[in-house]
């Protein structure tokens, strides 16, 4: 066993590490793999994407983790083969990739795992005062790191809970690190199932820094895809585009009392689910709206509190804005924005050197290099949570 140690302690001492970012989001899209390389750490990390690859699951896949996703009640015996079943399906794919893209496992450092959230539960969602903020995500890291012989770092939001915060979102600790610039105020937008940002100011003051989550991003306008239309996704905005915003809904669904809770603060499917949409029809005089004219609705219930909630921070001067993750590519919550947030400067996620789709990867595969390579000084903070080192270690031996 003191081999390990020893093989952890020398990746911590190279001058360059090899990190594969593992992310599976609410959206349930597939897996993001993201090769990385790493020099430094802290403030001094540099990174540089060496390949990426979204491998799409299989539909049976994602009705296997569905069963007990943003649930309260489940099977618990499926959850319990699903925690080992996503770590071997995970491992699967990437294995998979390095075949590929023709890079032996000993040549990779380590495996960051996000794993797949299956319930988010921080006080602000589950109202329970004598509990504590919670939230599990599965794909049990051991198994990871014995199917592929890779170390791997995995379960990173539970070191954070512990320190004070709410589990997400975890992004504001690698965007701080990778995209902070002096003299420019960043927003980093991703809009997954929920959308978040971070916030960078331009003094570079990290106790000024903070993410957020703004409310739902595709996980509805998905949801309606596949069960009023069949599909998958709103392809284009099309459908949307094809309808017309009820203003009267849409003034209900932001009625939701999580829209004015301060930042920062997260939430999940839990709350916008499609009983919360159900809900809100029956407010309707007239009953529910057309499916196209649902779609509409809901692709500017995403653009509008994303604006909303970007406008209640205060920054100087003009603001820079980039995009990343599946509504990045929505060419209507991409015009909403725009028409909401005048004189931004919007960018995607490209401009800043790494790709938007392999963004949230690349972010988990900074905290395992935190974990192992980085350094924190006592008492130090990052948005008012203390600087910790996130993830549990898993040997493949």
């Amino acid at each position: 066993m003191k081999s390990h140690i020893l093989q952890l302690a020398a990746i911590a001492r190279k001058r360059r590490r090899r990190i594969i970012g593992l992310m599976s989001g609410t959206s349930l899209d597939g897996l993001d793999v993201a090769l990385c390389d790493f020099s430094g750490a802290g403030d001094r990390t540099k990174v540089t994407v060496l390949a990426f690859k979204t491998l799409p699951y299989d539909e049976h896949f994602k009705s296997e983790i569905r069963r007990i996703f943003a649930k309260k009640e489940i099977d618990f015996q499926h959850f319990t083969l699903l925690n080992v079943l996503v770590a071997e399906r995970h491992a699967a794919l990437v294995n998979q990739c390095l075949t590929a893209w023709k890079i032996p496992a000993a040549e990779v450092d380590l495996i960051a795992s996000h794993g797949q959230t299956v319930f988010h539960a921080p006080r602000v969602l589950h109202g329970l005062p004598d509990y504590p903020n919670a939230t599990l995500q599965i794909g049990d890291g051991d198994h990871l790191a014995r199917r592929t012989g890779i170390i791997t770092v995995s379960d990173f939001r539970q070191k954070h809970l512990a320190a004070g915060g709410e589990g997400a979102p975890l992004a504001l600790y690698g965007d701080y690190f990778l995209f902070s610039k002096k003299g420019e105020d960043r927003f980093l937008l991703n809009i997954g199932g929920i959308a978040n940002f971070t916030f960078l100011p331009g003094n570079g003051n990290p106790e000024g820094a903070f993410a957020t989550d703004t409310g739902p991003g595709n996980t509805l306008l998905d949801a309606f895809a596949r069960a009023l239309f069949g599909v998958p996704f709103d392809e284009n905005a099309l459908l949307a585009k094809a309808g017309r915003v009820d203003e009267r809904l849409l003034d209900i669904f932001k009625s939701e009392p999580y829209f004015q809770k301060p930042f920062p603060k997260t939430t999940g499917p839990e709350l916008f689910s499609p009983e919360w949409v159900q809900n809100a029809f029956r407010q309707l005089p007239k009953g529910n709206p057309n499916p196209y004219d649902l779609m509409a609705t809901l692709t500017r219930l995403t653009a509008d509190t994303i604006a909303e909630a970007l406008n209640q921070v205060k920054f100087v001067g003009k603001p820079a804005l980039y995009l990343s993750g599946g509504g990045a590519h929505n060419p209507l919550i991409v015009k909403y924005l725009k028409e909401k947030l005048p004189g931004w400067k919007m960018k995607i996620m490209k401009a800043l050197g790494v790709d938007g789709d392999a963004k949230e990867a690349v972010l988990f595969a900074v905290l395992a290099n935190e974990t192992v390579a980085g350094s924190v000084a006592e008492g130090e903070k990052l948005g008012g949570i203390p600087l910790v080192g996130m993830g549990k270690i898993s040997f493949p031996g």
